[in-house]
C-alpha cells in the first residue's frame, strides 16, 4: 500500500482517482484551484455520452475496450441512462452512414422501427441503433461524485498547488496545465438549447461532410449539441463560425430547433496526446492523468483504476507508460 496520496485536479479526471483510491481503502487529498467542480475546465462541458462503439469509428481500440465498462462504473455513483444511442443521415449524405457502419460493430440497421424508438425524428429514414450504449448528465455526475467523496471523508480543496510543492505520491490531473510533453489542446464547442416541443430520449449523432453534430436530451425539454473539434489551443468563446454550424446542422436534424431557446454555449480545450488515447504517466512520484480528449466520461474510470492498481499493487495497464 503506497503513502498518502495528493491529486491535483477536481475534474473528471482527478475525481475518479480519488474515488478509486477510496475504493482500495486510502484516502486522497484533493485539491484544485477552482475548488469543486462548476463553470471551469473541459469535464463541465461535456456531453455527457458514453457511447464506446461510435467512438471506435475513428478511436483507437483501447477506448472501445475500456468505454464499454463506463457505464457500470458511472452507475455505482450517479443516475445512467441505457437507452443506447442513434447515429443518423439526411437523405442527402446516406453515403456517411454506410461509411459509418463499415468503421463500428454493436449496431443494428433499423428504418422501419426507427420512428418506434424516436418519433420525433420525422426528417431521418434509417439510422443505426447502438443498443448498448447510454449517456448520463456530466454536470449532476460530477455532483454526485463529489458527494460520494465527501461521505468518504475526502472533501474538494481550494488552492493554487504544482506537485513540486507537494511532499509524496502526486497524480497530476490538471489537463492543459500540466507540465506534459506531448499534449496538445483540441478546442471544442457545445450549445444548450431548450426545445420542449421536442422530445427526444437518446443521443443522436447526425454525419455530415462537414459539421457532423450531436445532440444528448439533458430532461425538461434541454439538449446539449456538441460540439467542435478544431486543432488549436484557442481559449476564447464559441465563435461565429461553430455557432452557426451547430445550430444549422439541428434545423436540419428538426426545424423546430430554430425556436429553440439559446441556453448557454461554452468552449474550452481538450488535452490529448497524439495518438487521442489517454494515459498515466508515471515521472518520478508523479502520476499523470491526462490525455482523454473528448472520451473524459467514457475513459475516467479505467485510467483511474489503472493509476489506483499502480499505486496500490504495483500493476501496469496498458494505459500506463513510463517517462
Amino acid at each position: 500500500m503506497t503513502e498518502q496520496v495528493t491529486i491535483i485536479g477536481a475534474g473528471v479526471a482527478g475525481l475518479w482517482a480519488a474515488y478509486m483510491l477510496s475504493e482500495a481503502g486510502l484516502t486522497p487529498r484533493v485539491i484544485d484551484r477552482n475548488g469543486p467542480p462548476g463553470a471551469h475546465g473541459c469535464s463541465w462541458w461535456a456531453g455527457g455520452m458514453l457511447a464506446p462503439f461510435c467512438e471506435g469509428a475513428v478511436a483507437e481500440p483501447e477506448i472501445t475496450a475500456h468505454g464499454q465498462q463506463a457505464a457500470r462504473a458511472w452507475a455505482r455513483v450517479t443516475p445512467v441512462t441505457r437507452r443506447g444511442s442513434l447515429v443518423v443521415a439526411l437523405e442527402r449524405d446516406r453515403g456517411e452512414l454506410a461509411r459509418f457502419a463499415r468503421r463500428t460493430t454493436g449496431h443494428e440497421t433499423v428504418s422501419d422501427g426507427l420512428h418506434q424508438l424516436e418519433p420525433d425524428l420525422r426528417e431521418v429514414k434509417q439510422a443505426l441503433f447502438f443498443a448498448e450504449e447510454a449517456h448520463l448528465d456530466p454536470r449532476a455526475a460530477l455532483s454526485d461524485l463529489v458527494e460520494v467523496l465527501a461521505a468518504r471523508g475526502i472533501e474538494v480543496e481550494t488552492g493554487e498547488a504544482t506537485p513540486d510543492e507537494i511532499k509524496g505520491t502526486v497524480i497530476d490531473a490538471r489537463g492543459m496545465a500540466a507540465d506534459l510533453p506531448g499534449l496538445r489542446g483540441v478546442r471544442g464547442e457545445m450549445v444548450v438549447l431548450r426545445a420542449p416541443e421536442i422530445a427526444l430520449t437518446r443521443p443522436v449523432r447526425l454525419l455530415h461532410p462537414r459539421h457532423p453534430l450531436y445532440i444528448v436530451p439533458r430532461g425538461d425539454g434541454l439538449y446539449m449539441l456538441g460540439a467542435t473539434q478544431i486543432e488549436s489551443a484557442d481559449w476564447r468563446a464559441i465563435s461565429a463560425r461553430s455557432l452557426l454550424e451547430l445550430l444549422s446542422a439541428a434545423y436540419a436534424l428538426d426545424p423546430r430547433f430554430a425556436e429553440a431557446e439559446v441556453v448557454e454555449t461554452g468552449a474550452d480545450l481538450r488535452p490529448a496526446f497524439s495518438d487521442n488515447v489517454p494515459r498515466v504517466v508515471r515521472r518520478g512520484r508523479v502520476l499523470h492523468l491526462n490525455g482523454l480528449f473528448r472520451h473524459g466520461y467514457l475513459m475516467a474510470p479505467a485510467l483511474a483504476q489503472q493509476a489506483a492498481d499502480y499505486l496500490t499493487r504495483g500493476t501496469k495497464g496498458d494505459l500506463f507508460h513510463e517517462d
